[in-house]
């Protein structure tokens, strides 16, 4: 066995024990928390749940909640290992999606490696335990089944049946697999019309299949404890306009962020390779790239699929404008893709000859050395002190805190930010007025939140009406300043985040 650790195999170490560690984070995702509570409700339960249990202002209303399996699995990560087994399971999670995108990103190794990771930190943002995170992997694993279809005639295709009943129980994203399988379809459609020869191209024939199976997985998207709901759950989702308005990662991305920074990076060097390539770009590169860009320039929360969907397309283009100049063998995706047995998937490590024995040692001093560095990283992330800090500074713990020692009578109003927490920390003593779950509010309800915490006309009725006695608010909102000033209301606790009232 040959134990020589080459300059490229550090780096595909390198690349993934990055990947890794980048994703091993704090909890700081305030949805994540009512994911995990309603994953508890499910087991202990052993129901899905179909009408809402968790709120005092929609108790009792029909409720789709499409990413059930998924929370059931984040809650059992919980479960057994707390913070940290959730922490590195959505590491492994993340790790395993860019592992599969790997095996179909074609060219050098280093332009691979870069464009890999310029995706990893391209689609960091949206790296929480929550459903859309196994969406994310489902939707690599989709992408590398069309990409080993086109380039090799792959029978795995006919997996994308059971994908997407796998995939509609786990998250309402399942309609990527459909828009991934039509752009596919759409961009061997003018490869084949234009005469595309640069790439493998899916014959006329070969299309049909691609139109059964997506055809059965339609079909399958009824197979789920809400039926046929689930046919039209992502159109209802996108059309709440509240969300766009109210809702950062809802609205087009704000280019002043830095977390879009990368995004825009990866989007100037596509424009860049394509433009400084010498060979005609593949139909459906274009077409993956586009679509993606389009819901990413929609919503900022797409940014985190256009980084891993773009990232074959992206260094194929790259490696054919500069690959010519870069040291390593070029592997084509097209010839080795399910050739043979032994070719039947682009080797995860080139093969390099090492250059001499002490090159390889230096290698591995290196990589003990980004192991170490690593390990440092995510033990500061898995530290439980670490935990509590930042929930105390990102999530207004202590006076949630104070609400579990003192019981001030409800019901309770709180900040649409805080809600999901709120469901983890307070629910069933105190249901909840709003959290994330934005589809069961609706626009109506959304917008008179909005006007209440605004101080808007008629907010002191709105309260009223819904019967609220007990107000958990930022402490610099403006609900907070009027609350101060209306003798109706008392201030219970207050700190720099979170200020409780209690109605007189």
């Amino acid at each position: 066995m040959n134990r020589s650790l080459t300059l490229p195999r550090l780096l595909i170490a390198i690349v993934f024990i990055a990947i890794f560690t980048m994703a091993v984070r704090l909890p700081a995702d305030t949805d994540t928390w009512w994911h995990l509570r309603s994953g508890q409700y499910i087991l202990e339960n052993q129901t899905v749940p179909t009408t809402d249990p968790f709120s005092h202002t929609r108790a009792g209303a029909a409720w789709i909640d499409h990413g059930w399996l998924a929370q059931v699995f984040w809650y059992s990560l919980y479960a057994l290992g707390g913070w940290p087994g959730l922490s590195l399971g959505l590491a492994a999670l993340v790790t395993l999606t860019f592992g599969l995108v790997w095996q179909v990103t074609p060219g050098n190794l280093y332009i691979r490696a870069f464009v890999m990771i310029l995706g990893a930190i391209t689609s960091a943002v949206i790296w929480v335990a929550r459903p859309q995170m196994v969406s994310f992997l489902l939707a690599g694993l989709v992408l590398v089944l069309l990409e080993k279809y086109k380039r090799a005639g792959s029978r795995w295709i006919y997996a994308f049946p059971l994908i997407v009943l796998l995939w509609v129980n786990i998250h309402g994203g399942y309609a990527i697999a459909f828009m991934l399988l039509g752009v596919y379809i759409v961009g061997e459609i003018f490869n084949n019309l234009t005469g595309h020869s640069e790439d493998p191209v899916v014959a006329w024939p070969q299309l049909g299949p691609l139109l059964v199976v997506g055809a059965i997985g339609f079909a399958l998207v009824v197979v789920n404890p809400h039926g046929w709901q689930m046919w039209l759950y992502p159109f209802r989702t996108v059309g709440i306009g509240a969300l766009r308005d109210f809702i950062q990662e809802w609205r087009s991305p704000d280019f002043h962020l830095l977390f879009t920074w990368p995004f825009i990076g990866m989007l100037l060097l596509t424009l860049a390779a394509l433009g400084r390539s010498t060979r005609r770009a593949d139909w459906t590169d274009l077409a993956v790239l586009g679509l993606w860009t389009f819901w990413s320039l929609f919503a900022a929360r797409n940014i985190g699929l256009f980084g891993l969907l773009a990232v074959p397309a992206l260094a194929r283009s790259t490696d054919a404008a500069w690959g010519q100049y870069l040291p390593g063998e070029r592997k084509r995706v097209s010839r080795e893709l399910e050739g043979t047995e032994e070719t039947s998937q682009v080797p995860l490590v080139p093969s390099v000859p090492t250059s001499s024995l002490s090159s390889s040692r230096l290698n591995w001093i290196l990589l003990g050395l980004v192991v170490f560095a690593a390990l440092l990283k995510i033990g500061i992330a898995l530290n439980p002190q670490e935990a509590i800090k930042a929930e105390q500074e990102g999530l207004p713990a202590k006076a949630v805190e104070f609400i579990q020692q003192t019981r001030p009578a409800g019901p309770l109003f709180n900040s649409y930010n805080w809600g999901g927490y709120l469901i983890f920390k307070l629910w069933p003593d105190y249901p909840v007025y709003i959290d994330g779950r934005t589809d069961l509010y609706d626009d109506v309800f959304i917008r008179r939140y909005l006007d209440v915490v605004s101080g808007g006309e008629g907010w002191q009725q709105a309260l009223a009406e819904d019967g609220v006695n007990l107000v958990l608010i930022e402490s610099d909102s403006t609900l907070a300043r009027f609350l101060k000033g209306d003798p109706a209301w008392d201030t219970l606790y207050q700190d720099k985040m979170a200020t409780v009232f209690a109605r007189r």
